[in-house]
């Protein structure tokens, strides 16, 4: 009878130990996914002064459109990055991915903020730039592969969705704080020093910071998952069911991140560069509405634990979809119709966006996870996210802003098609997902 206690007392703080290993893990995965994303976030939100800085200033709305396009050149970068960090994932692990793609991450935001302007060195400025977007689109592709699966997979069956929301509570803090800190500057310094120097800092800062996230992420544990072994039903996956599921999370990406980048960034740039509204009021209210969106996932991914993913996410696509043209149209130039219309569309985001890593991960075997996300979650990524912002202002340049919102709602409308096939995976362990 002791013996029987005793192991049982054993397993009981064995399992203990175990979950504040997770915890910690969950921790250390989520600080570094902020760093990722702020030195990702800060490129978009200083766009306007990396134009004057880097490019030729001659033509101030073509400069914008060439930083814009460089942003897009490093999204396209991600399925590469996805491709080779997700086969390395299976081979080496999660954590050692994770580890890499950060460092990557820190050192191209780093050399960003070293290069020199176009008017010292030309075109070469543009150039530098564009290589560092490079690296930090790789890095980013490796890093979503490696941490939707990794989250998903370290999580409690029952609470999947909100272990996932850290996942984007960390993207959005990283997001929020480069607007903060965007927002603090353009108080803080004159116009000339933004376009000079200013800029700069939250890149160099975002370098500098990624010593602690690497240190707090060298004693994550491995996912249990990766140990497994495949179920035989696993095993049944031809190369055309790996295609056909591939393009079913390609499309449900493209209107996850099509819409996620429209309210997260494009807002903001098509109030300060189109509507005129005042820069610091614009990043200040910004802020505003990504602190909403922040404080409500959490209870967002909870209730896809409790509702099922499937409903969550066609909340997301379809109220998006109806309410783009409204909110869209009362962006002016008051900072109140940002703030408004911002707020609304990320509640909205926060519907697809909190369970995320947990919807894509329950309909992917193990065995594919990481392959699969990869190259089809960072090739959606690259062609509906990576060119959001450069679309958006273009149109909008042209008096055709209401293209891009019809655009949207066809591609919100092809997700929602592709959600309504899911199973209902909510709530069942990783391994029994075939």
């Amino acid at each position: 009878m002791n013996q029987v206690q005793g192991a049982t007392s054993a397993d009981g703080n064995i399992q203990e130990v175990r979950h504040i290993s997770y915890r910690r893990s969950l921790l250390a995965s989520g600080a570094g996914n902020l760093l990722e994303w702020f030195d990702w976030t800060v490129y978009t939100v200083a766009s306007v002064y990396i134009a004057a800085a880097l490019f030729d200033k001659t033509d101030r709305m073509s400069s914008l459109l060439n930083t814009l396009a460089v942003f897009a050149a490093g999204f396209f970068a991600r399925p590469l990055g996805g491709i080779v960090f997700g086969a390395m994932a299976d081979r080496i692990g999660r954590r050692a991915v994770l580890l890499t793609t950060m460092l990557l991450m820190a050192v191209a935001s780093f050399l960003i903020a070293l290069i020199p302007s176009y008017e010292v060195i030309g075109g070469w400025a543009s150039a530098a730039l564009l290589a560092a977007r490079l690296i930090q689109g790789a890095a980013h592709g490796g890093e979503t592969a490696a941490s939707y699966a990794y989250i998903a997979e370290i999580a409690p069956p029952k609470r999947r969705g909100l272990w996932s929301s850290t996942v984007f509570l960390s993207v959005g803090a990283g997001s929020l704080i480069a607007t903060f800190f965007m927002a603090l500057l353009t108080q803080a310094l004159s116009t000339d020093d933004m376009q000079h120097w200013g800029w700069r800092i939250p890149f160099a800062a975002g370098g500098l910071l990624a010593a602690f996230a690497m240190w707090m992420r060298r004693n994550m544990v491995e996912s249990v998952e990766l140990a497994a072994e495949p179920t035989p039903l696993a095993q049944t996956w031809s190369r055309a069911k790996m295609l056909r599921e591939g393009l079913k999370l390609f499309m449900y990406e493209a209107g996850s991140t099509l819409t996620y980048y429209t309210w997260v960034s494009s807002a903001a740039i098509y109030a300060i560069s189109v509507k005129h509204m005042d820069a610091h009021e614009a990043f200040t209210v910004s802020c505003y509405a990504q602190v909403i969106y922040l404080v409500a996932l959490p209870f967002i991914a909870r209730l896809s634990d409790l509702i099922g993913r499937k409903i969550t996410t066609l909340i997301s696509l379809l109220g998006i979809a109806i309410t783009i043209f409204p909110l869209w149209s009362l962006i002016s130039t008051a900072p109140w119709t940002l703030l408004v219309a911002q707020t609304i569309g990320l509640i909205l985001v926060g519907f697809i966006t909190g369970a995320k890593p947990a919807s894509i991960s329950e309909q992917v075997p193990t065995r594919y996870r990481t392959k699969l996300f990869g190259f089809f979650i960072s090739l959606a990524v690259a062609f509906f996210g990576g060119t959001a912002s450069y679309i958006s202002t273009w149109l909008a340049s042209i008096d055709k802003a209401w293209f891009f919102h019809v655009y949207l709602i066809v591609i919100a409308l092809i997700a929602s098609v592709i959600v309504s096939t899911w199973k209902n995976n909510t709530g069942k362990p990783m391994s029994e997902i075939t």
